[in-house]
């Protein structure tokens, strides 16, 4: 996902500061870039479905901080495409 094709202004908009993307933890940057990976390699680079259900994660819970969102969105894509199964990931953060 090329980080120049993510919304400038928008719901989705991922926060900036001087031009440039804001993670305020080690891993909002690699879970951003695990949905770069999966966007590229999963859906030909095809954000829109990413895209789409990020939209729908910030409107879901509008006060909850905007990675979490991105990581909920990341985890229902991912899981509504088959790529991994909710049990998975439910064992992987339990660990």
């Amino acid at each position: 996902m090329n980080t120049d094709l993510l919304d400038v202004d928008g719901p989705a908009a991922p926060p900036r500061r001087n031009g440039e993307l804001v993670f305020e933890a080690p891993w909002q940057s690699r879970v951003f870039g695990l949905a770069a990976a999966i966007v590229d390699t999963c859906f030909a680079g095809d954000r829109e479905p990413f895209r789409q259900e990020l939209i729908r994660a910030i409107a879901d819970e509008p006060e909850r901080p905007y990675w979490d969102s991105w990581t909920a969105a990341l985890e229902k894509l991912v899981v509504e495409h088959g790529l991994v199964d909710e049990l998975s990931i439910e064992r992987h953060v339990a660990n």
